[in-house]
């Protein structure tokens, strides 16, 4: 059996061998590596997969939320409602920019963002909603807007660990994560579903005034050289990591199917285990595209099991161990416990498994019996 990794780039590297050693020799041969041909168009083949008007390519994913809050011109003091289970980056922009996050809990089954929390969190200083499609799965995207449009709030998408999965909307259409509120962010982070091979991100909007305003944001606030319009921040994605997403973008759809896959095989393995809640899939089968693998290990047992995968060999992650609403920089007076049931709960129970698109039945297989044996001895 292959050495069991919580992600396996080296091996999906394998398969993509060939056009990222020639793209890379490309972008070194041109000097283009800064806003070169590989940049220019990976932005128009990620427009064209999600079906959206703009994308613009940023360094990273933390500034993709950033510069996206920067664009719709959000003000100190102005309130950002976001989800308290996730990681810290999307609370961290609302801070730095000093605007007000406010933390609500998440549902049960999902991990995503409670629209019925939502509600009750919105005050007359609440400019925008931010659901983390968590995991992989989206959030209530149809509950979320109706939220917006009611009381006409900006929508920011951290689409972070969903890219290439699907949202069907009650209106009937079919949208791609990320492309469906006022503005979308992601992270091309070497482990996301769809990673390069450093730092990366995109920021996408259908709305063209507002892509303009964030084309300039990006590159220190310019349009043209030396003429600075806007306050802006330096953010670009460099050539040879486009040169890496366009090799995977024509890819994104088999990879994604890889991990459903696997999390099927998963599910399958621990369907009548009474001690594991496995993930739930909301909406068809294309929804999910499992950036993580993550179960809810009941009755007090996740910690134990988790020592014992380690002594197994078997690598795991716990994400995430500590609510944001208890974290020291984001703590505030205005949080009470009981608003955070859900997470609260959450915190002593996830435990997330290797999930990669390079996962064996072998693998999965060695796996789930050494979870099935300490479960059930």
């Amino acid at each position: 059996m292959k050495k069991i990794q919580m992600v396996d780039l080296k091996g999906q590297y394998e398969g993509i061998k060939e056009q990222v050693n020639t793209s890379f020799q490309e972008v070194i041969e041109n000097a283009a590596f800064i806003n070169g041909p590989q940049v220019q168009q990976f932005q128009k083949d990620l427009e064209d997969y999600l079906q959206v008007k703009n994308v613009i390519p940023c360094a990273n994913g933390t500034d993709a939320l950033q510069i996206a809050m920067m664009g719709l011109g959000l003000k100190p003091g102005d309130e950002v409602i976001t989800a308290d289970f996730t990681f810290a980056a999307t609370v961290e922009v609302i801070a730095l920019l000093q605007l007000t996050p406010v933390l609500v809990d998440v549902e049960p089954d999902t991990f995503n963002i409670d629209p019925e929390a939502i509600k009750k969190a919105i005050t007359p200083k609440t400019k925008a909603i931010v659901p983390v499609h968590l995991f992989g799965q989206p959030a209530n995207m149809d509950a979320i807007m109706e939220i917006a449009e009611e009381h006409k709030l900006f929508v920011i998408e951290d689409n972070a660990q969903a890219i290439g999965g699907n949202y069907h909307s009650k209106n009937g259409k079919t949208y791609k994560t990320g492309a469906i509120g006022h503005i979308g962010a992601t992270s091309f982070f070497p482990s996301k579903n769809l990673g390069c091979y450093g730092d990366g991100g995109a920021i996408f909007t259908n709305n063209d005034e507002l892509a303009h305003t964030i084309r300039g944001i990006v590159n220190h606030g310019m349009y043209e050289r030396y003429h600075h319009d806007v306050v802006g921040v330096n953010s670009r994605l460099d050539s040879l990591q486009a040169a890496v997403l366009r090799a995977k973008l024509p890819k994104l759809d088999v990879y994604n199917e890889a991990r459903k896959e696997a999390a099927n095989r998963y599910n399958d393995a621990f369907k009548d285990e009474a001690h594991i809640e496995t993930p739930v899939r909301k909406g068809d089968c294309d929804t999910h595209v499992y950036h993580q693998y993550t179960l809810k290990i009941k009755n007090g047992k996740r910690d134990a099991l988790a020592k014992h995968l380690q002594e197994k060999g078997i690598p795991f992650g716990i994400y995430y161990p500590i609510p944001l609403h208890k974290q020291k920089a984001y703590a505030d007076s205005r949080y009470n416990e009981s608003d955070f049931p859900v997470t609260n709960q959450l915190v002593q129970e996830v435990l997330s498994l290797p999930m990669h698109t390079e996962l064996d039945k072998e693998q999965i297989s060695y796996i789930t019996k050494t979870i099935k044996q300490f479960l059930n001895t």
